[in-house]
């Protein structure tokens, strides 16, 4: 299981970076963008994803990865 992705605001961009990193792994103009990318890396690494409002709040968080949960349906 990889680290969770995390976009962040980043002055006028969104970064996306990996749980723990302090550099990002990119950064994009268009929150959209950033949220794309970050989802496919968290589906690649089977890990979770998050996005931040620019006030840090969560506003998106989704597992792609082992969800120990057994939900029927």
């Amino acid at each position: 299981m990889g680290k969770n992705q995390w976009v962040v605001p980043r002055g006028n961009q969104w970064a996306v970076k990996g749980a723990g990193n302090h550099r990002a792994t990119k950064l994009f103009d268009k929150k959209q963008d950033a949220i794309d990318y970050g989802i496919d890396i968290a589906k690649n690494q089977n890990s979770e994803f998050i996005s931040q409002k620019r006030n840090g709040q969560i506003d998106l968080k989704n597992s792609y990865g082992h969800d120990p949960r057994n939900i029927k349906g």
